[in-house]
């Protein structure tokens, strides 16, 4: 079959052959034109597809090219394919690489970016590159571009397809029935043809189409397109298509469903497969997005005009376009404005009241952007507001997104309601007043469950094993390159041992050579050694980075000293040191890749322009975690275990020899808490959970100022109080978080307004009501959280306030140990918050009178390594404080992965001596600030991180029988916490209750009988 000319909707990339200029296509950091087949201004090539192609010139990186973002179109589980015309032109010497690549942004986590394909180019040729990708799940936006060519080099792109392949679901002989709903409008008189077609593709060979089906349609009308097919072999690429009608017509699409005629298997296929460029919308349902269930939304496209619409604070517009023409839907025919705000809460809302369930999951999409004022770009926000039958107001956060007034983004997100409202409604926020936040779709439905994916297979890991070539310099800077136009040699005088922390997952090591890279003629800080790794590294695998570093004279401060490394031209911190003198340091860190990179490189950069910078020893390793896992279980037993001898007495007891004795533990006094928000309460699933497996609680939010008082002199405790009651009522202790936070963008604006001598009345009257109030109920207080990365009272106030909130606090509630809290203490990364400046911190709070009592890690870490972390711990020890955890998550996409390294924080901290609490900073998906971080899915399923911690927490309760010997004792080792021994006679069976408390000599425990 000849293809078909007209409107087809399987290609997903927009202007997919720059016939509209570059509309829907944006030049990343640098510049790009579209030049036409009569055009005089042609790069050297002429156009093949004999139309236009695009040029993307001022390349200063490799990885500046063209863009666009396709969010909204793509769908869970499906595989699609790639195939770009490209070339290049330009000061070119061999035959560069032009790579397709997916970038992947996701809420607070970190950017990640997905290798599609590459192919080699030449000067005066086009070539194809070529590639298949599927996600497990969406994430909030993907773009995809195209890259590679080195800075200086015009990188020509003719075209760009990218399409479903369905392939993979299609079984030679299987006989096919294909179902779509279609509709078509604008410019039509009279009827035309929808057709269902398949694009079959084998490599080799050009590509043939199978026609399936057709309808004649007409405007106002669904029809029905149906047919069957049958290929006898599978080709390499099948893509289906629904296509047909005339250019300029909209071809709307209900659904489709292809199903298998011998077997119950179907597969359904809604927008996703159909590019947005030909204008498609359906009847009642959203756009380029694959969502199970039914609409709760009613008419979300607006299709019914503002019916059920209407403004929070503010008016609801419908348009065609706006900005004469400029501003036009992105799918259908129309869109609303939420217009005249004067509050940045003002938006278009509806209420869904009765329409959502409890415990349920529901998944939320909308097409955004923003309008006037002369802003650009501002954040958009999904929101819930819910009434409680007490008439509570609660507002419920579900997703943002960066929008601006130039192309329509999509906003994604899911939220869960734990309690009955009597009211919720739904609506959009968040732009500053006079800026209208435009809506062409919003969309919600019951979520559809992602199957989780699977663990990672590593084969030949080659642990403690150094990737980097010519660590020990035997061979001058040979491997090594200098970043930059600066100079590498060699000089003698390093240490000779391996830095500690590598030390302590190496075990006994050969010395090193004493050799170091000198670097001189440094620029720019980022200047150093270099090398690439790319082809050592290992997906998933946790590698630890250590060496020696040395900064040379004329430092006018402290200087920075970074393991860096590039990864397709994205920085990754494998580890900093702060430098004040001219000493060798150790650095430290890890990292950890999880797509497959193109080209990665690692360097060391940091000190100021001009300083000489010296590195010794760079190991980079993957850790083998469960050998280090076997390390900590003999410090474990250790630390937190105990001989016990139950000592047996009674009227009885000389006939107690020999009698049957079961010893069962039932609770590990170590404390394993979790934060936990006022919402919770009221979703019983959450709060089985809770109180079945922590004994510590903190309050996410409740307790802070911002949210107990709001606006001046508005007081609300009752969410703070709620929670209390719930606590006590389940035996649970609390901590309290927090008094203060130092970070000025947490500060309410009432409070940023006040002058010196109002603000510090208010910090008086913060520290008077909260301790007052809550005098003996909390054991713990965060008095002024973060104070090594933000300094609001202390720059307004003075140096002796965060001495003076302490002080005054202890004064109000002496039953409360006081901590510090800080982030970025444990992972190497930080030198605003490393181990030592952390200790001259508290040292410096002592010295003022401040009764520091504990000190708090929060704990927000990613690919965790146990020596790293161990290090930081030793070091704070010799405080003598208690040490917590109080905030305690990882994140990964991967579940098996994240329950790894979740493992690998709570091992170490429950080993380490100086570690006496650790609090997770939530568990349940959708109730924790940060995403992929989760121990429970949203509806209650235990995840596979739930399963290790669950089976961490079993491994961490001891249990013990035999027989009571001929001196009346049962003797054991067990982990603090309580007891129950069953001792059964042959007359009766008896229970008693016993206690193990921490201690180095032996504890015996009198049982009477």
């Amino acid at each position: 079959m000849i293809h078909p000319s007209g409107n087809t909707t399987a290609n997903i990339i927009v202007n997919h052959d720059f016939s509209d200029g570059l509309n829907s296509w944006h030049p990343n950091c640098c510049n790009a034109f579209v030049v036409s087949a009569e055009s005089s201004n042609q790069i050297g090539l002429s156009p093949k597809s004999g139309g236009n192609y695009a040029v993307v010139k001022n390349r200063t990186e490799h990885w500046q090219g063209l863009e666009q973002d396709i969010t909204g179109r793509i769908s869970p589980g499906c595989t699609y394919s790639i195939s770009a015309c490209v070339g290049v032109s330009g000061p070119l010497s061999g035959s560069p690489d032009v790579i397709a690549t997916l970038k992947l942004e996701n809420h607070s986590s970190p950017t990640s970016y997905l290798f599609i394909g590459k192919t080699s180019t030449s000067k005066g040729k086009w070539e194809t590159v070529e590639g298949t990708f599927s996600l497990s799940c969406v994430p909030k936006q993907i773009i995809f571009y195209l890259e590679g060519p080195p800075p200086g080099v015009e990188l020509l792109i003719d075209s760009v397809g990218l399409e479903q392949d369905i392939a993979s679901r299609i079984s030679p002989g299987v006989t096919y029935s294909v179902s779509a709903c279609v509709a078509v409008s604008g410019p039509l008189s009279g009827c035309t043809d929808v057709m269902a077609t398949l694009k079959l593709i084998n490599l080799g060979s050009a590509p043939s189409y199978l026609f399936i089906g057709k309808t004649s349609v007409s405007k106002g009308k669904w029809e029905m397109v149906e047919g069957t097919f049958t290929l006898s072999t599978v080709p390499k690429r099948v893509i289906f298509y629904l296509e047909g009608p005339p250019p300029s017509v909209e071809l709307l699409i209900d659904s489709v469903v292809i199903s298998c005629s011998i077997s119950s298997k179907s597969e359904a296929y809604s927008g996703f497969l159909v590019s947005l460029a030909s204008s498609l919308f359906c009847k009642s349902t959203s756009i380029g997005c694959s969502i199970a269930g039914d609409e709760i939304i009613i008419n979300p496209q607006f299709l019914d005009g503002l019916s059920n619409w209407s403004g929070r604070g503010c008016k609801v517009v419908l348009h065609d376009s706006m900005a004469d023409g400029k501003v036009v839907p992105q799918t259908g025919k129309v869109f609303a404005s939420a217009t005249e705000r004067t509050q940045s809460w003002n938006g278009i809302q509806q209420e869904i009241t009765g329409r959502v369930q409890r415990k349920l999951a529901y998944d939320v999409m909308a097409i955004v952007r923003i309008y006037g004022n002369n802003v650009t770009t501002a954040t958009v926000q999904a929101t819930l507001w819910v009434q409680t039958p007490d008439r509570r107001e609660q507002y419920i956060g579900i997703a943002k997104i960066q929008a601006t007034d130039k192309d329509w983004v999509q906003l994604q997100g899911k939220f869960l309601l734990n309690g009955s409202p009597s009211r919720v409604v739904i609506y959009l926020e968040g732009p500053p007043p006079g800026t209208d936040i435009l809506v062409n779709v919003l969309s919600v439905k019951h979520a559809e469950k992602i199957p989780p994916s699977p663990p990672p297979v590593i084969e030949n890991p080659d642990y403690g094993v150094n990737i980097i070539t010519n660590s020990q310099l035997s061979d001058g800077t040979n491997g090594w390159f200098p970043l930059g136009n600066c100079n590498l040699s060699v000089a003698l005088g390093s240490p000779h041992v391996l830095p500690p922390m590598a030390r302590a997952s190496l075990g006994a090591s050969e010395p090193l050579s004493g050799f170091y890279i000198l670097v001189k003629n440094r620029t720019q800080t980022w200047m150093g050694p270099a090398q690439m790794i790319t082809d050592k590294l290992k997906l998933f695998l946790t590698y630890q980075v250590s060496a020696w570093v040395r900064i040379g004279s004329g430092a006018s401060g402290p200087q920075n000293v970074n393991v860096a490394l590039s990864v397709d031209g994205q920085w990754v911190n494998g580890g900093q040191v702060e430098i004040i003198d001219g000493r060798w340091h150790e650095i430290g860190g890890s990292f950890r890749i999880e797509k497959q990179p193109s080209k990665v490189m690692v360097y060391i950069q940091g000190p100021a322009a001009g300083l000489d910078l010296m590195v010794a020893g760079l190991q980079i390793f993957p850790v083998d975690r469960v050998a280090r896992f076997k390390h900590l279980a003999r410090q474990t037993d250790m630390t937190r275990k105990r001989d016990v001898v139950l000592q047996f007495s009674g009227s009885n007891s000389s006939s107690l020899f020999g009698t049957s004795v079961k010893v069962t533990q039932t609770q590990n006094s170590f404390p394993i808490g979790s934060c936990i928000k006022r919402t919770i309460i009221d979703n019983e699933d959450i709060v089985d959970f809770f109180v079945k497996n922590f004994n510590w609680a903190v309050f996410e939010n409740e307790l802070k100022w911002y949210w107990t008082e709001p606006q001046r002199g508005n007081f609300n405790y009752k969410d703070a109080d709620d929670m209390l009651a719930f606590c006590q009522d389940h035996k649970i202790e609390t901590r309290g978080h927090c008094i203060f936070w130092e970070v000025q963008s947490t500060v309410q604006q009432w409070i940023q307004a006040l002058n010196k001598k109002d603000l510090m009345t208010a910090v008086q009257n913060r520290l008077t009501g909260l301790l007052t109030r809550y005098k003996g109920k909390f054991r713990h207080y965060d008095v002024n959280n973060e104070m090594l990365h933000g300094s609001f009272y202390q720059d307004r106030l003075g140096k002796d306030i965060r001495s003076y909130m302490f002080k005054t606090a202890n004064q109000l509630d002496p039953s409360a140990t006081l901590f510090v809290n800080e982030y970025n203490v444990e992972d190497g990364r930080d030198t605003r918050s490393y181990p030592e400046k952390y200790i001259e911190h508290i040292l410096d709070l002592q010295k003022q009178g401040a009764p520091v009592g504990g000190i708090g890690i929060q704990g927000h870490i990613d690919n965790p390594v146990g020596p790293v972390v161990s290090d930081a711990l030793d070091k704070l020890d010799v405080l003598g404080l208690p040490i917590w955890f109080t905030e305690l998550d990882v994140s990964s996409i991967n579940e098996h992965v994240r329950g790894e390294d979740l493992e690998v924080m709570l091992r170490e901290a429950f080993a380490h001596p100086a570690v006496e609490g650790i609090m997770l900073w939530g568990f349940w998906e959708l109730f924790m600030s940060r995403e992929n971080a989760h121990l429970v899915d949203a509806e209650g399923e235990i995840n596979e991180t739930g399963k290790r911690f669950l089976a961490l927490k079993r491994e961490w309760l001891s249990h013990a029988h035999g027989r009571i010997d001929i001196q009346g004792q049962f003797e054991f080792r067990g982990f603090h916490g309580t007891y129950v021994v069953e001792i059964e006679t042959e007359s009766n069976k008896v229970l008693k209750t016993f206690v193990v408390d921490k201690g180095d000599s032996q504890l015996v425990v009198s049982i009477d009988l």
